[in-house]
C-alpha cells in the first residue's frame, strides 16, 4: 500500500512525509533486518552446547533439570512479549529495543563462566527479557514500515534474518566446542552480537509516525465499544476470535517443537554416537532452513493466503519428528532429514501466522494482539521443555518426540478448521 503525501500525512523524525511500503522505507527496514541478525545470534549461542553443559559440566542426571534453562527462557520471553504490546503504548518502540539490548549484556559472560547451573538458568531469564523486547520491537517496527500489503514479506524477512543467525551460530558453536571445549570460547562470540545490536538500535529511527499514518488510512474504524486494551485484546486473540485462536494454538505447538528439540536432540543424538560437530550441524541446519525459507514463504503468504502455509507447515513438522525416530539407526541421516523437514515446515508456518494475526487485528490493538500471540507462541518453549523433561525422565527421549509429532499434527488440523483467510484493511 502506497501513501500519497498530503498536508495531513504524518512526518517522521527527519521532517519528511511518511510513506508506507518496503521500497519507501528500505534503509530503515534493512537496519532492522541486521538488528534481528544480532538478536537471533545471541539466542543461537545456546542451541548446541547448553544442554551438554548441564550434563557434562554440572553433572545433571535429570532431563527435567537440564531443560530447566529452556523453561526459564520460554516463560520470561512469553511474559515479556505479552507486556511489550502494552509497553508500546507508553514508550517508543526504539526505547524498548535499546532497553532489551542493555538487559542482555550479562548473558554471554554468565554462560561462559557460570559457577553453577543456577547461574545458567538466571542468564536465561535475562535472555528471555532480551529476546522478548528486541524481537518484538523489530517485528512490530517492520510491520509498521511496510503497511498491510507486504506484512507476509516483512515478517518473513524479519524471521529469516533472526533464525538464520540462530542456525549459523548453533553451527559455529558446535565447531568451536569441538576445538576448544564447551566453555568459554563458544559463548563469548555473543559479545559481538551484543555490541552490534546495541549500536544499531541507537541509530534506527522510531516508527510511531508510520503507525499514525496507517491509522488514518485504515478503511474500517475501530468499532464502537471495542477496547484496544490488553485484557480485551488478550481475550480476543486467545479464544474469542476463531482465526486468532487458531494462530495462537499453532504458534504454541510450533515452539513446543522447538523447545523440545532444543533440549532433546543434543542428548538423543550424542547418546547414539554423534559428536559435537555433527550435533551442531543438525541444530544449525534446522533454524537456517527455517530462517532462509521464510523469505519465499513470506512472499507466498501474501499471494496464496496464510492458511495453506500454516496447515501444510504443521503437518511437515510432524513428519520431520517421525523421521528423527524411524531413521535413528543411522543417526546423522535421521538428524539431517528431520532438521530439513522441521526447518521447512516451520518456515511455512512462522511468517504466515504473524501475518494472519496482523490481518485480523485493527491497528489500534495490533501491538497487543501480536504480543498476545507471541506470548502463546513462546510459552511453547516452556511447555515443550516441561513435557520433554517429564516424559524423558519417565519413558525416555523417544517418547517425547512421539508426543510432539502427535500434538503437531493435531494442531495443523485445528488450524485447518478455524482459520479464515481475510484482509481487514
Amino acid at each position: 500500500m502506497k501513501a500519497t503525501p498530503t498536508t495531513a500525512t504524518p512526518t517522521g523524525a527527519s521532517g519528511r512525509p511518511v510513506r508506507l511500503g518496503l521500497r519507501e522505507n528500505w534503509p530503515q527496514f534493512t537496519l532492522l533486518v541486521v538488528v534481528n541478525i544480532a538478536v537471533g545470534g545471541l539466542v543461537g549461542l545456546e542451541r548446541t552446547t547448553v544442554p551438554l553443559i548441564g550434563t557434562d559440566t554440572f553433572g545433571l542426571t535429570s532431563d527435567l533439570a537440564v531443560f530447566s534453562f529452556i523453561i526459564a527462557f520460554g516463560l520470561t520471553k512469553a511474559l515479556t512479549n505479552l507486556a511489550a504490546g502494552t509497553l508500546t503504548a507508553r514508550f517508543r518502540r526504539k526505547q524498548l529495543l535499546v532497553v532489551g539490548w542493555l538487559i542482555g549484556i550479562p548473558v554471554p559472560f554468565a554462560l561462559a563462566w557460570a559457577p553453577s547451573w543456577g547461574w545458567v538458568v538466571a542468564a536465561n531469564v535475562l535472555l528471555g527479557l532480551n529476546q522478548g523486547l528486541t524481537w518484538s520491537m523489530t517485528v512490530n517496527m517492520k510491520i509498521d514500515l511496510v503497511g498491510p500489503s507486504r506484512r507476509g514479506l516483512a515478517t518473513g524477512l524479519n524471521e529469516a534474518a533472526g533464525y538464520t543467525a540462530v542456525g549459523a551460530t548453533a553451527l559455529l558453536t558446535g565447531y568451536l566446542a569441538t576445538a576448544y571445549g564447551l566453555r568459554p570460547v563458544p559463548e563469548l562470540i555473543g559479545i559481538v552480537f551484543l555490541a552490534a545490536g546495541l549500536a544499531l538500535a541507537l541509530v534506527v529511527q522510531d516508527t510511531a509516525a508510520h503507525v499514525a499514518l496507517e491509522l488514518t488510512q485504515c478503511a474500517k474504524p475501530l468499532p464502537t465499544g471495542e477496547s484496544a486494551g490488553l485484557a480485551a485484546t488478550f481475550a480476543r486473540t486467545s479464544w474469542r476470535n476463531r482465526s486468532l485462536r487458531a494462530a495462537s494454538q499453532a504458534g504454541l505447538v510450533n515452539n513446543l517443537n522447538d523447545g523440545l528439540t532444543w533440549g532433546v536432540f543434543p542428548l538423543l543424538f550424542t547418546d547414539h554416537g554423534l559428536g559435537l560437530a555433527a550435533v551442531g550441524l543438525i541444530k544449525g541446519l534446522y533454524p537456517i532452513l527455517w530462517g532462509i525459507g521464510q523469505i519465499p514463504t513470506g512472499y507466498l503468504a501474501d499471494r496464496i493466503g496464510r492458511k495453506p502455509l500454516i496447515v501444510t507447515g504443521m503437518l511437515v513438522q510432524a513428519a520431520g519428528l517421525v523421521l528423527a525416530l524411524t531413521l535413528l539407526g543411522t543417526p546423522l541421516l535421521a538428524g539431517i532429514l528431520s532438521a530439513v523437514a522441521l526447518g521447512l515446515g516451520t518456515a511455512m508456518v512462522y511468517p504466515a501466522l504473524i501475518a494472519s494475526v496482523s490481518d485480523h487485528a485493527h491497528p489500534a490493538w495490533r501491538a497487543n494482539a501480536l504480543g498476545t500471540y507471541r506470548f502463546w507462541r513462546d510459552i511453547g518453549y516452556a511447555v515443550g521443555a516441561l513435557v520433554a523433561g517429564v516424559l524423558a525422565d519417565a519413558f525416555g527421549l523417544n517418547a517425547t518426540v512421539i508426543a510432539a509429532a502427535v500434538l503437531t499434527a493435531g494442531s495443523g488440523l485445528l488450524a485447518a478448521r478455524w482459520i479464515t483467510d481475510t484482509t481487514k484493511h
